[in-house]
C-alpha cells in the first residue's frame, strides 16, 4: 500500500509579541499547492486590552487572498479596507476573497469594539497565485458567508472554495480550487476527495490522521494525487483541506508580489516605493514601506 502523505511541510513561526503566525507556503521544499503559494495561520491568541491586529496598507499584484477565521472561544474579527473601497468586517464562518489582479492596496485591523475586550485571532489567511493569461485581471472583492455545510456522523466539513463531496462553495475560482474546514467530533471520519490535481491538509487544533497516518500540528501534508483516502480522528479535531489544478508555469514571490515574471514584480517594487498604488479610502495616514529584505520569497 503507498503512503498517503507524500510531502510535510514544517511550519516557518513568526513571534509577533501577543501572538504567532506559522507559514508553511511557499517553502525551499515546495512553493505550491494547486494554486495555494502562501499559507499562513494564526492563533489561538488573546491580545491584550486596547491592542489589536494592525497591519497597514500594503500591495499586491498577480494573486488572490483569501482570509478564513475559526470559531470557537478564540473566535474574533477583522475589518478588511481596500483601494476599491471596499470595507468589511471578517467574522467567522465568511470568507473574503480579494482579487489583487494588476494591483490593490489593503489594510487588516482589529475592531475597536473588540480592542476594548482583548482581541481574539485563530485563523488562516492564504494567497491563490493568478493562472496564467489572469495575472492582470482587474482588482475585486467579495465576501459570502452562505457556504455549504456538510455534517455526517460527528463531522462537519464548511466548503470554502469549489467543489467539495458534491457541494459547491459560490466563492470565484480563477483556477480549479478546493478549500474548506473540517471539524472532527470524537470518532469522526470523512473521506477526501481524490478529483483535485494537488491536494494537502493540515492540523490547526486536536488531533486527526491519513489512512492512519498522524498529522503534526500545523504541518501542511501533501497528499498522494489520486487516491482515495480517509480523515479521521480518535479524540476530535480541526483540519483545513487545500488544493486545486496546478498552476501551470513557475511563479515568482517577493514580498507581498506574486508573478510569472521577475520584471513584473520589479515594476510593482518601484511603483509601490514611488507612491503609484492607489490608496486605501478611511486608511490614507499609513502604510507598510518596501521592505529592503523581505520574509517572503520563493524564486525571487
Amino acid at each position: 500500500m503507498s503512503e498517503p502523505i507524500v510531502q510535510t511541510l514544517l511550519p516557518v513561526t513568526h513571534d509577533l509579541g501577543a501572538f504567532q503566525v506559522r507559514r508553511v507556503l511557499p517553502s525551499p521544499a515546495r512553493t505550491m499547492v494547486g494554486p495555494f503559494i502562501f499559507v499562513d495561520q494564526f492563533g489561538p491568541a488573546v491580545l491584550p486590552v486596547g491592542t489589536a491586529m494592525d497591519v497597514r496598507p500594503h500591495p499586491h499584484i498577480n494573486l488572490a487572498t483569501v482570509t478564513w477565521l475559526f470559531d470557537g472561544e478564540h473566535a474574533g474579527a477583522i475589518e478588511h479596507r481596500d483601494s476599491l473601497g471596499s470595507f468589511a468586517t471578517i467574522r467567522p464562518g465568511q470568507v473574503n476573497l480579494m482579487t489583487a489582479g494588476r494591483g490593490i492596496v489593503h489594510s487588516e485591523r482589529g475592531p475597536a469594539a473588540e480592542r476594548a475586550a482583548g482581541p481574539r485571532l485563530y485563523g488562516m489567511q492564504t494567497w491563490l497565485a493568478l493562472p496564467d493569461g489572469r495575472e492582470e485581471i482587474d482588482p475585486a472583492f467579495e465576501q459570502h458567508a452562505d457556504l455549504p455545510l456538510i455534517e455526517d456522523g460527528g463531522v462537519s466539513a464548511r466548503v470554502i472554495m469549489g467543489t467539495l463531496w458534491g457541494a459547491a462553495a459560490q466563492t470565484t475560482q480563477h483556477s480549479p480550487t478546493i478549500y474548506a474546514e473540517i471539524i472532527l467530533g470524537t470518532g469522526g471520519a470523512i473521506p477526501l476527495d481524490a478529483e483535485a490535481d494537488e491536494r494537502a491538509v493540515m492540523l490547526v487544533g486536536g488531533e486527526a490522521s491519513v489512512d492512519g497516518t498522524a498529522l503534526a500540528l500545523y504541518s501542511l501534508a501533501v497528499l498522494a494525487p489520486g487516491a482515495a483516502m480517509k480523515l479521521a480522528s480518535a479524540r476530535g479535531g480541526r483540519v483545513m483541506l487545500l488544493g486545486g489544478a496546478a498552476i501551470a508555469s513557475p511563479r515568482h514571490v517577493w514580498w507581498n508580489f506574486v508573478s510569472s515574471s521577475r520584471e513584473r514584480i520589479n515594476q510593482a517594487k518601484r511603483d509601490w516605493a514611488e507612491g503609484r498604488f492607489p490608496a486605501v479610502p478611511g486608511d490614507e495616514d499609513e502604510f507598510i514601506p518596501l521592505p529592503q529584505i523581505p520574509i517572503t520569497l520563493a524564486n525571487p
